[in-house]
C-alpha cells in the first residue's frame, strides 16, 4: 500500500484506541488522533485523510484541510523565524518549513509568503523559489481564455500573476486600473501568449475579455446615471484619472461601453456630458 505525504489519502479505521483510530497502512497503522474522530467511527469506516510527519517523525493523519498540499502553491502567514528559516502557517496542527535556501523575501512574523510545497527527503517543504516549480513549459491555457489570476511579485514592468496556480504571467502597468494586492485573487484572461520564445510569455489582463466585460460595466453606468438624476459630466474627452476615479474603469472601457449604449439608443452623449433616455 502506498501512501503519499502531503496529500489525502483514503484509509480504512484498523483498531480504535484511547488517544483515537489506527488506519491501515499495510503496517502497523497511522495515528488519526481523538480530536479527528467522529462518533460514529467504527473498524472498517474510511476516511479521507491528510499525512504528514510529527515532531517526531512519526505520520499522522488529520481530517483537517491544510491551505495546500504537495505540488501545490499557497499564500502562507510566516509564524516563527529561526536561524535556519522560517515556519509557515498550513491550516493544521503542524507547521511547514521554509529553508533559509529557498526563502527570496525579507521575512518578517505575521508577513504572508506565496510557497510551493514539496517532498525533501519525504517532509513537507516549502519554497519561495515558485519558478522553480511552476512554468510555462506545458500550457495548458490559451488565448483570450478566463483564468484564476493570483498576485505573485511586483517587478519594473507590472506584476508577476500566477494563472490557475499553474503557470506565470505578466500584468503590465498599462493595464493596471485598481489596486493590486499581493496574494489576492482576481478575475482575468489571457491577453497574449508569446509563443517565439521558450518557455512562452503570458501576458494577462484583469475582468472579462471584450463585451461581455462592457455588459458589466453598461450596468454599472445606467445605475450611476439613475442614482445622479440621469446624467454625468463625463465624455470621452474626460481623463483617465477622472474616469477612473468615479467609474472604476479604464478609459478605454468607458468609452467603449458609452458608445455600446448611445448605439442601443439607452443615453444621449452630450456637449459636456452623458445623459440616460428615459420614457416620457
Amino acid at each position: 500500500m502506498k501512501i503519499e505525504i502531503g496529500k489525502f489519502n483514503n484509509l480504512k479505521v484498523m483498531r480504535l484506541v484511547a488517544i483515537g483510530a489506527y488506519l491501515d497502512d499495510g503496517k502497523n497503522g497511522i495515528l488519526l488522533p481523538k480530536k479527528y474522530c467522529t462518533l460514529d467511527l467504527e473498524v472498517g469506516s474510511e476516511l479521507a485523510v491528510f499525512i504528514y510527519h510529527d515532531n517526531e517523525g512519526r505520520w499522522i493523519a488529520t481530517t483537517a484541510k491544510p491551505l495546500a498540499t504537495v505540488g501545490e502553491v499557497a499564500y502562507m502567514r510566516i509564524t516563527d523565524l529561526t536561524e535556519h528559516g522560517a515556519f509557515l502557517d498550513n491550516g493544521i496542527a503542524k507547521d511547514v518549513f521554509l529553508h533559509c535556501t529557498n526563502m527570496v523575501s525579507d521575512s518578517i512574523i505575521g508577513e504572508y509568503v506565496w510557497v510551493y510545497l514539496y517532498l525533501d527527503r519525504d517532509r513537507i517543504t516549502a519554497s519561495e523559489r515558485l519558478d522553480d516549480f511552476i512554468g510555462n513549459e506545458n500550457l495548458s491555457v490559451i488565448e483570450k481564455q478566463e483564468v484564476e489570476l493570483m498576485a505573485y511579485r511586483k517587478t519594473e514592468i507590472g506584476y508577476v500573476m500566477m494563472i490557475n496556480k499553474m503557470h506565470l504571467g505578466i500584468l503590465h502597468f498599462n493595464e493596471i486600473f485598481q489596486p493590486i494586492q499581493l496574494g489576492k485573487l482576481y478575475t482575468g484572461f489571457v491577453k497574449r501568449i508569446i509563443g517565439n520564445v521558450q518557455p512562452p510569455k503570458i501576458d494577462v489582463s484583469l475582468g472579462k475579455i471584450g463585451y461581455a466585460k462592457v455588459e458589466n460595466e453598461s450596468e454599472k453606468i445606467i445605475r450611476l446615471l439613475q442614482e445622479n438624476k440621469n446624467y454625468l459630466p463625463y465624455l470621452d474627452k474626460s481623463s483617465p484619472e477622472n474616469i477612473y476615479d468615479f467609474f472604476n474603469m479604464s478609459k478605454k472601457t468607458f468609452k467603449m461601453t458609452i458608445g455600446k449604449l448611445y448605439k442601443d439608443r439607452i443615453i444621449n452623449i452630450e456637449d459636456n456630458g452623458i445623459r440616460l433616455l428615459v420614457e416620457e
